[in-house]
């Protein structure tokens, strides 16, 4: 991908996930055994060919930067371009005047980088995607924006619907709480000239608006040539508990994770080095995700393991996910419970959640 720019907007993304996120960012999220929410987008971005990537962050981004330190893991750590974590202008300020005013604030990143395209995205949307077809589109069709969407049908989380014609020109942008049409969901996912991005964004300004979405983009619709590019490999729009529970399991099928891993690229997080995982006393796992460093004396089914988790003689993990250097002591039992990182069972506790409303352990918490 050429000539292009990546940025990923975190200023005002919906939050539903409660007690995650009560001290990180939904791009920290961790997912997957090892991952972050943010890795897929940004490993998409490097696999595209993208070399210079701005984070425009907005709160609690401590954990993030740990995460992406220099952006090594992603070969953004160089001389010239690279990875840019652009802190907002106040620590915790949330901007009445939305993202536009973050972004602005900022300008003088986009005036200095050379890219003559910019590729705008958000950092919850948990997928694999090549972005040189979406330039390709974009340019065949003289658009002035393309956006990326997937057709879906079942929804739990908080999206956009768009409209389109039978030439995929973009005739609609729907709220996320609106009445569902159709079934084209946006990615967030927004395909432009540098040039016209700051146009967009100073003219809404200029007028008192405030909304990239909404004021520069939507309102926007009838004059500009805005289509659509369709997306079509695995997706999971993570911002509600639901979305991150059932999108955590299906990772248990080996040809969603095959797909959302390998295909078409690689998807890269940070490196830590621990020892594979141990098994002792009959400790035993099937149909689990299980991260190194982990040791296993117990019974984990159906389940996902980060690194370092400890589930002692007698513990049960059933349907449920244990971050990392969570420890579950003996005969103690877990079904369709999330524990965040650092936490600890104690012997004989019995948590119990449903696939539809998971019991959640915030971190550092001993129960």
């Amino acid at each position: 991908m050429k000539n292009v720019m990546g940025i990923i907007n975190l200023v005002n993304e919906p939050d539903q996930l409660e007690q995650l996120t009560n001290h990180r960012n939904i791009a920290s999220v961790p997912f997957a055994g090892r991952y972050r929410l943010i890795d897929f987008v940004l490993s998409s971005m490097v696999n595209s060919g993208i070399t210079n990537v701005g984070i425009f962050t907005h709160t609690k981004y401590r954990s993030l930067m740990d995460h992406l330190g220099s952006g090594k893991e992603w070969d953004l750590d160089r001389k010239r371009s690279g990875l840019f974590i652009l802190p907002p202008m106040k620590e915790g300020w949330i901007s009445p005047m939305g993202d536009l005013h973050a972004i602005h604030a900022h300008r003088d990143y986009l005036h200095r980088s050379s890219e003559e395209y910019v590729l705008l995205s958000r950092s919850y949307m948990v997928c694999n995607i090549d972005f040189n077809g979406l330039q390709e589109f974009h340019n065949r069709n003289q658009a002035d924006i393309t956006v990326v969407y997937k057709e879906m049908s079942d929804l739990d989380s908080i999206s956009m619907q768009i409209g389109m014609d039978e030439n995929s020109r973009v005739r609609s942008i729907w709220e996320p709480n609106a009445v569902p049409h159709g079934n084209k969901v946006s990615m967030e996912m927004y395909f432009l000239k540098k040039s016209l991005l700051i146009d967009i964004i100073e003219t809404s300004l200029a007028e008192g608006h405030y909304n990239l979405m909404k004021d520069a983009i939507r309102a926007n619709i009838s004059r500009l040539n805005i289509f659509g590019y369709a997306y079509q490999g695995y997706l999971g729009i993570i911002n509600t508990i639901n979305s991150y529970y059932k999108h955590s399991m299906n990772l248990l099928n080996p040809s969603v994770w095959k797909d959302l891993f390998f295909k078409p690229g690689l998807i890269y997080t940070k490196i830590k080095d621990e020892p594979s995982t141990r098994y002792i006393n009959n400790g035993h796992t099937s149909n689990s995700l299980v991260a190194n460093g982990c040791v296993i004396e117990g019974i984990v089914e159906n389940s996902i393991l980060f690194r370092g988790v400890r589930i002692r003689k007698g513990a049960t993990v059933r349907n449920s996910i244990v971050m990392q250097n969570g420890v579950i002591h003996e005969n103690s039992s877990i079904v369709s419970v999330i524990i965040d990182k650092d936490v600890i069972i104690k012997e004989a506790r019995t948590l119990v959640g449903h696939e539809k409303a998971p019991y959640i352990v915030v971190k550092r918490k001993i129960i």
